[in-house]
């Protein structure tokens, strides 16, 4: 379940948020199948790092629209 490192790992954060969700449910279950345990695991965790990624990004953004409307020059 490894991506290829030339496409992205979801195309938007709710994409990715919403996969997170479905790993998540999947993984609650009791029957579930721990020949996939650990190929689940390791995507929530790149899906988790795309998700940090997008919110860093979102927040630098954030920041620079903010100085430049506290400074008018």
């Amino acid at each position: 379940m490894n991506q290829p490192t030339n496409e992205p790992i979801a195309s938007g954060y709710a994409e990715a948020l919403a996969e997170l969700e479905e790993i998540l449910a999947r993984l609650e279950r009791s029957d579930v199948d721990v020949d996939v345990l650990a190929q689940q695991v390791q995507r929530a965790a790149a899906l988790i790092t795309f998700c940090r990624d997008r919110i860093g990004n979102a927040r630098l953004q954030i920041e620079l629209v903010v100085a430049e409307l506290a400074d008018p020059t």
